[in-house]
Parts: structure tokens; sequence; C-alpha cells
């Protein structure tokens, strides 16, 4: 998009000037308000304050509506301005606008809308199927809320190339670590979590038990057990058996996936796969006999208790 272009093709009016003007650079992150009224007859279609939540943008990756791109860079943090733009510049605004507004909705609200269903149906909001049908100069009337540069916030995973991903990977398990000393449960599972999924992100681009998918998985495995360990604590017993078993495929005698394993499937109330999982840790680690045999006799305690309870419920029957 030329600038004679845009200068033919956009028009601006400042509402309410802003505090400095910041140039923008590739991977600027912006967040801005915004309202989309049709220049014919004024009708307003959207407004992000109605759907809860500013507009993102990340400069420099290919957003469907480029000329919001555009206009960012036109403006000072916190101006208030009104942008007039051509139709042929806007004939993505209505899935734009359809895919914003399912995001504002309930989950069991949205609609799913795929190539069939626009051809039979259009795509499902009146306005932007009139819109669809007859297109319109396009009104934007926009705030521009806060501009962060590259080096000033944490990029999200599909941003990242890599070698960020690696690097923050291991930035998030050491915070996730120190979170874990402090009892900040909650929040060093979060990291623990995301860094997981920067793994299995990379490890998709490998062939699986190659060396390189190989080193990938051995990154995995701890902070699989970390964030299980944080599940168990939180009492998700099943989340744990599934996180431990997905670390036993990749290392069959984890004497910690074992023991978390045995723990949640205690917890669960899994007790033949508790002391199968118990005696194999026992098994591999002589060290652990003290602490498994406890655990032992915790389950035959439960289980007698158990038993005790179903037979004073049977005698409550006769």
């Amino acid at each position: 998009m030329s600038p004679a272009m845009d200068d033919m093709l956009i028009t601006k009016h400042t509402i309410h000037p802003g505090k400095e003007y910041i140039p923008l650079k590739q991977g600027t992150r912006v967040k801005f308000s915004f309202q989309t009224r049709k220049v014919d007859d004024g009708t307003l279609l959207d407004d992000s304050r109605e759907m809860g939540q500013p507009m993102e943008l990340v400069l420099g990756k290919k957003f469907k509506l480029e000329v919001w791109e555009v206009i960012v860079q036109k403006m000072a943090l916190n101006e208030v301005a009104k942008f007039t733009v051509h139709k042929s510049l806007v004939t993505q605004y209505p899935f734009i606008s359809k895919t914003l507004r399912d995001v504002s909705k309930k989950v069991e609200e949205r609609r799913h809308c795929c190539g069939m269903t626009l051809q039979n149906e259009g795509i499902g909001y009146k306005d932007l199927d009139e819109l669809l049908a007859n297109p319109s100069d396009l009104e934007f009337i926009i705030e521009l809320l806060s501009i962060e540069q590259p080096d000033e916030y944490e990029k999200e995973r599909w941003q990242m190339n890599d070698e960020e991903k690696m690097n923050a990977q291991e930035d998030l398990r050491e915070k996730g670590n120190r979170l874990y000393k402090e009892k900040k449960y909650k929040e060093a599972e979060e990291c623990y979590r995301k860094a997981v999924g920067m793994i299995e992100q990379l490890m998709t681009k490998e062939k699986p038990h190659d060396v390189e998918w190989l080193a990938l998985a051995a990154i995995k495995v701890p902070l699989l057990l970390n964030y299980a360990q944080c599940r168990l604590l939180d009492s998700d017993y099943y989340a744990v058996i599934e996180h431990c078993t997905e670390v036993l495929d990749l290392d069959k005698n984890n004497v910690k996936a074992l023991y978390r394993r045995a723990k949640a499937h205690a917890g669960a109330w899994n007790p033949v796969d508790a002391r199968n999982d118990f005696l194999k840790v026992a098994e591999l680690d002589p060290a652990l006999k003290a602490a498994v045999n406890k655990e032992l006799l915790a389950i035959d305690a439960e289980q007698r208790k158990r038993n005790a309870e179903d037979k004073q419920r049977l005698q409550k029957l006769f």
C-alpha cells in the first residue's frame, strides 16, 4: 500500500490529540479501541467496548485488515481520530468483524462458518451479510491506548522463532521453580504449562525419536513432572495421571513420574494402580521403601474404612 494511495483512500480527522508520536517498527504491539460505521448511512457495525476488550495488533504479522496497521501508524499515543476508508481497502472487514463478535460471545453461542455455510446462509450476521453484498466506505473512530516496543512485552508463542522459544522455555522453567519455592503454586504451574507448550511446538518440527526430537523430549520431561506436581497439590488427580503417563512413555523407569502417578491413583481411588506404581518405585529406588510402605499402609487403612462404610450401608438396607 503506497503512501500516495493512503492519501487518496484514507482520510483522517483528529478528534482528540494524543500525548506523543512514537514511531512504530516491526514487532511493535499496539492496543486500541474502535467503532466502525458505514459511511453510506451511518450504521454502527461494531464497538470494541461493547465487545469487552480492545483490539490488539502486532505490526508486521500480516493481519488480514492491513489498513488498521496503516491507520495506527498515523496516530499519537492516546489520540482519538476518525478515519474514513475507501471500500476497496476494507473488503475483509465483514470476516474480521464476524471473528471478533464470535470471540466476544460465550462458547455455546459461537457460530462456526465454513464455505458451504457462507454460500447457503451468509456470515450469520444480517448487517455483515449486507455489507458483504453491498460494500461501503467505512468510518473508524480509533483511540490508540498503548504502544509496546518488541523488547517491552512478553511475546506470544506464535511470534517467536525457534531460538526465542528455547530461551523463553528456559526462563519460564527458572521462574516456575522460583515461584514453586515461594509456594505460589498456581503461578508456577502456569509457567511450566507455557514452557511445555513451547517445547511441544519445537518437537512437531522434528521426526519422532530422532536425535533432535529426543533432546527436546529430555527437556520436556522435567517440565511435565513439575507441572504434574502442581496439579497434584491442587488434587487434579486425573491430569497428574495423564502427564505422568506421558513422562513414562518417554522414560519408563522415571521414579518421580511413577511416585506422583501412584499418589494421584491413590487420590482418585484407583488402589490397584496405586499399589502397582508404588511397588515399582520401591523396586527401582530402595531408598524410597520406607516412604512407599507408609503410602501402602495408608491405602490399606482407606480400604478398611471404605469396606466398613459399605458394610454399614448394606446393613441399613435390611
